[in-house]
């Protein structure tokens, strides 16, 4: 995974064993052993070294190769890459879920996140908009 531009970008190697809460905002890796939870606004790759046992990862978007015990969402998009092993539900905007992948779990798919905040839409454009969507229902 390349950092994104401005991103940091942090590797986790093999012989790295994390125990307990990790968050961070930009990019990691992980290709050893991780146990806890991640509650990130970064990116999230499991590499085919790491096994992580999760209460929950919860991340921008998460691409696993490894294996990983827990439960998953993401902002953007999960991948299930060719060889991973995921036990746990999974909640994302996108996925993909390649060949060859070991996956026991429900899958939820939510909406993407709207473009503009609630909170910073004109009173009267949010009101036109609400009436232009129940004229179309009907």
């Amino acid at each position: 995974m390349a950092a994104k531009a401005g991103k940091n970008l942090t590797v986790f190697g093999q012989e790295t064993e994390f125990d307990g809460v990790l968050e961070f905002t930009d990019s990691l890796v992980i290709t050893g052993k991780f146990h806890g939870t991640i509650n990130a606004t970064g990116d999230l790759e499991i590499e085919k070294s790491a096994v992580c046992d999760v209460d929950k990862i919860l991340a921008d978007s998460v691409i696993i190769s490894g294996q990983v015990k827990g439960d998953i969402e993401a902002k953007n998009h999960i991948e299930l890459c060719s060889g991973s092993n995921v036990k746990g539900d999974l909640k994302a905007v996108k996925l993909r879920i390649s060949d060859n992948v070991e996956f026991e779990g429900q899958v939820s798919m939510i909406d993407a996140v709207p473009e503009k905040d609630f909170f910073s839409t004109a009173s009267e454009e949010f009101k036109n908009s609400l009436i232009m969507r129940t004229n179309e229902a009907h």
